[in-house]
């Protein structure tokens, strides 16, 4: 099944753009296919590590098989250690979409990263802060030396309602926040909130996953940990580390965790149990960026036995939103 003419059919006379988020292990890329398969659409990843060559296991990254033929972008393109901001998601995503909507396709977003998919949707206009590198590196030994509460007790004091916003151990972006308010004199909150003030091109609908009993989706996660075990989590992540010593983007959750093993300082089993617990708090946080945002279309998935009853609950939902 195919859209009708993209422009005449949305609310707004805006081309109209498919969302799937939700915390991760909650089938996102599952619905996301079928959804692109139903209505001959495309995916665009909206994951900030699937975005990296070379780290496909622990960032779950859909296989060939699993994507059954639908083509998907933003996927395994940038090299390791390669910074990538949102303003780069947001460009990139935004070429992405004019052109699968060229062919008549229906752009799918999917991903967990929830600033990726707010910056994309709520046309967020990054400011041209220019960098200060001394200061960043500055920030980066403080944190080194005295960790990362430091630098975000600086933020909280230099502008709380930026600290709410971020997750203390998210120090990338707390010591971008900090740059730009030393940079501009001015808070990182208030600049952001100015950058969302031009509309968005599109008309979207995002549709949310989750779970209502927490512990389900714990459940989930400890049981995809046990499958990438399984599928050679361990040699990819050694790989990793005796490369690059798990620098920059290969220090994410599920590789982060093992260099205890394979520094002999940690059982493989401790260790294992680590990327459990961290990746269940990471889907917390997860959910938390999400809530915030009352334009999801949540759907409560112990409803459902099948994924083909979570296809439909879906469908239902978009129809009842426009007439697709």
């Amino acid at each position: 099944m195919k859209l009708r003419e993209q422009e005449d059919d949305t609310m707004s006379g805006k081309p109209f753009v498919l969302a799937v988020v939700g915390p991760t292990a909650s089938g996102k890329t599952a619905l996301g296919i079928e959804l692109a398969k139903h209505y001959g659409g495309e995916v665009v990843s909206a994951d900030s590590m699937q975005i990296y060559k070379g780290m496909d296991i622990a960032s779950a990254k859909p296989t060939a098989e699993e994507m059954q033929g639908i083509p998907h972008h933003l996927i395994g393109f940038l090299d390791r250690g390669t910074a990538f901001s949102a303003a780069e998601y947001v460009k990139l995503a935004n070429e992405r979409i004019r052109d699968i909507l060229g062919r008549g396709k229906l752009p799918i977003i999917v991903g967990g990263t929830g600033l990726y998919v707010d910056s994309l949707l709520d046309n967020v206009r990054f400011s041209e802060v220019k960098n200060d590198e001394g200061y960043r590196r500055e920030l980066m030994e403080t944190a080194r030396t005295q960790g990362a509460e430091v630098i975000y007790r600086q933020l909280a004091e230099a502008d709380p309602v930026a600290a709410e916003t971020i997750h203390m151990n998210n120090l990338v972006r707390v010591i971008r926040a900090l740059e730009v308010i030393h940079v501009t004199g001015r808070k990182f909150s208030e600049i952001k909130a100015e950058s969302r003030l031009e509309e968005s091109p599109y008309d979207s609908l995002i549709l949310g996953l989750n779970y209502t009993d927490r512990k389900v989706l714990y459940d989930r996660i400890d049981r995809r940990v046990d499958k990438m075990v399984e599928a050679g989590l361990i040699d990819e992540a050694r790989g990793l580390w005796q490369e690059s010593g798990m620098k920059t983007a290969a220090n994410a959750i599920g590789y982060k965790e093992l260099i205890p093993y394979f520094e002999g300082t940690m059982p493989l089993t401790d260790c294992i149990s680590k990327i459990k617990q961290e990746t269940r708090h990471y889907a917390k946080r997860q959910l938390t960026w999400f809530r915030r945002n009352e334009r999801i279309q949540w759907i409560l998935l112990e409803e459902f036995s099948q994924m083909n009853e979570i296809y439909k609950k879906s469908e239902n939902t978009i129809a009842n939103y426009k007439n697709i």
